[in-house]
């Protein structure tokens, strides 16, 4: 038996090592046992347009010289139970996780849609739990058959891989029936091979995205979307230089404040990308709750073209890509990360690919270790030699689209800037009296079927664990009309990427500002940007005070990051940018303040 060992890339954890441990010898066992043993086994293989890897893939030659990869899920679980209110989840270990059918089903669909786009393989699944007890098996086959597509894949449990059963059997219930070793060049291939989308996945995403009413445009929106459009057409028409060379990439820049619907914009774009020919383009963003909050409005087909951007670059890319990357002020910029004067990330990305969108709000930016400026993108465009176009995105849809409350905010939180009194139409502003009422406030609305959220600056701890029930650390001391000293204390929203059973009203980090119980928890930057919700209150704390007309920074009082912490309250950010404590104020909600109801 060949075994194929794809490594992660750094030392694995002692808990995953010894999973290994665990599961792998009970796999080859069995293969050997069904006759098996002359087929490859990659373990921990990587899918690269995910950053995702599989536990195995058995690789064989098919009776007709179709290479076959069989995907092996495998799982130590001895007891599992449905999760309430969460189809085809299960509740294991006091976390909630996907069905076991449903994690292989995705990593097998993704090989039909990406390996060699799309034409490269033909891919199966199974899922082994090599210590599950026959009930156990059982619930899951059940939970399986009522999910629609994972039926598809068979669940293996303690009994079904017992020495007892003969070799030609094991092989068919381990989905390798009639597999032979595959010529090594054909394995190499698939190793080597390149992973981009399919035609048909591409098709399936743009169809989901023109049918989203989130994602409809208007007015400059949609110019700004054609204007894009033009861009990427006239990169590819210069593509190679009159020597035949490549030329560098293309940078569109589209720049905008919060509400003008830069989100709404790439993600159309990215549909309009789907229908090119030979397309292969990708929707990033360095938010990791906006970039769940998109692949599960896109569903499964964005899995791999929706993806989160750190500190590396996504697989799979060519000359043929367009990389949109939405809410750029949020990527990554630490010092020991920029090349001469530019983030050594996105210049390898620039030149990766034919052209490069970026969204921005320089405004937006929130830590000093983030976010570029407008000037120093457009300087890194023309020192490359690429061509640079630039879309200003002036008007704005959230806020009830009220102009005169977007600009009394920029005034407002200007250095010097004082604003009248409040007094515009289609929009309410309101200092609330205390926490009390600011509560009273949200709960009223959610009460009556209406999103409304509290979000604060990071002035209170956040020690909590990820597991509820949630430490209320968002806490106000004040005295009443009384002089009666009062109280009012929230939790910060959950750390968890997914929910957590028994809890159905604590959201998810990526969902608090849209799934239900999230008004319940206060939110922050991180889990409010570029997300919407009807009425907002936001709780101003010790960080960024007002006194006498004057905005005063204290940057001390934040319980965000070391750099920020550490900043002169009156020195310029990096790269010539004011040191605020709270720049998300801009995004349209302050005290108690919502749309005007007609």
């Amino acid at each position: 038996m060949h075994r194929a060992v794809q490594g992660p890339g750094a030392d694995p954890r002692p808990e995953e090592a010894s999973s290994w441990q665990r599961s792998w010898p009970v796999l080859l066992d069995a293969l050997v046992r069904a006759g098996l043993g002359g087929l490859d086994v990659l373990l921990e293989l990587s899918l690269p347009g995910t950053g995702e890897r599989v536990d195995a893939a058995v690789v064989g030659q098919d009776a007709d010289g179709a290479l076959t990869v069989v995907v092996v899920e495998l799982k130590q679980w001895t007891r599992a139970r449905p999760s309430p209110g969460l189809p085809a989840s299960l509740e294991v270990g006091g976390r909630t996780v996907p069905h076991p059918a449903r994690q292989v089903g995705s990593y097998v669909h993704y090989l039909r849609d990406w390996a060699d786009g799309g034409s490269g393989v033909r891919a199966k699944g199974t899922v082994v739990l090599h210590n599950a007890p026959a009930g156990l098996i059982d619930l899951l086959r059940g939970v399986a058959s009522a999910g629609g597509p994972s039926a598809e894949f068979p669940l293996l449990g303690r009994d079904d891989l017992a020495s007892s059963v003969p070799a030609e059997e094991l092989a068919r219930r381990l989905g390798c029936a009639g597999l032979g070793p595959a010529p090594r060049d054909a394995v190499d291939r698939f190793l080597e091979g390149r992973h981009r989308p399919s035609e048909r996945v591409l098709e399936r995403l743009a169809a989901n995205i023109e049918n989203r009413r989130q994602f409809f445009l208007i007015g400059e929106q949609d110019r700004a979307r054609l204007a894009i459009l033009d861009a990427v057409k006239q990169a590819a028409a210069h593509r190679t230089s009159a020597h035949g060379q490549p030329r560098p990439g293309a940078m569109v820049l589209v720049t905008g404040g919060p509400g003008t619907g830069k989100t709404a914009i790439a993600a159309r774009v990215m549909g309009d990308l789907c229908h090119l020919p030979g397309s292969n383009p990708r929707l990033l963003t360095p938010s990791g709750t906006l970039t769940r909050q998109l692949q599960r409005l896109l569903s499964e087909d964005a899995r791999g073209l929706v993806a989160t951007f750190k500190n590396k670059n996504p697989g799979g890319l060519d000359k043929n890509s367009v990389v949109l990357l939405d809410e750029a002020h949020r990527a990554a910029t630490y010092p020991d990360q920029r090349g001469p004067g530019f983030p050594i990330v996105l210049r390898k990305l620039l030149e990766q690919v034919a052209v490069l969108v970026l969204f921005l709000d320089e405004r937006q930016i929130v830590r000093p270790t983030e976010g570029l400026k407008a000037d120093e993108l457009e300087h890194h465009a023309h020192a490359a030699g690429a061509v640079f176009r630039r879309i200003d995105l002036d008007t704005q849809f959230r806020c009830n689209g009220s102009q005169a409350y977007h600009h009394w905010v920029d005034t407002l939180f200007s250095d010097t800037g004082t604003p009248r009194p409040w007094s515009g139409g289609g929009y309410d502003l309101a200092l609330a009296a205390d926490p009390d009422a600011l509560a009273s406030w949200v709960d009223g609305h959610t009460a009556h079927g209406r999103s409304a959220r509290i979000t604060a600056g990071f002035c209170w701890p956040w020690n909590a664990t990820d597991v509820p029930p949630l430490e209320p650390e968002v806490a106000i001391r004040w005295h009443g009309p009384d002089h009666d000293e009062r109280s009012w204390a929230r939790p910060w929203n959950l750390r968890a990427e997914q929910p957590v059973p028994g809890f159905p009203d604590v959201p998810a980090r990526p969902y608090w500002a849209t799934d239900r119980g999230g008004h319940d928890q206060v939110g922050c930057i991180y889990t409010a940007q570029g997300l919407e919700y009807a009425f907002g209150a936001v709780i101003l704390g010790p960080d960024l005070v007002r006194r006498r007309d004057r905005w005063q920074a204290h940057p001390e009082a934040s319980h965000d990051a070391r750099q920020l912490r550490t900043l002169p309250p009156e020195r310029p950010g990096p790269r010539g940018r004011t040191s605020r404590c709270t720049p998300w104020v801009r995004t349209g909600v302050i005290g108690g303040v919502c749309p005007r109801q007609s």
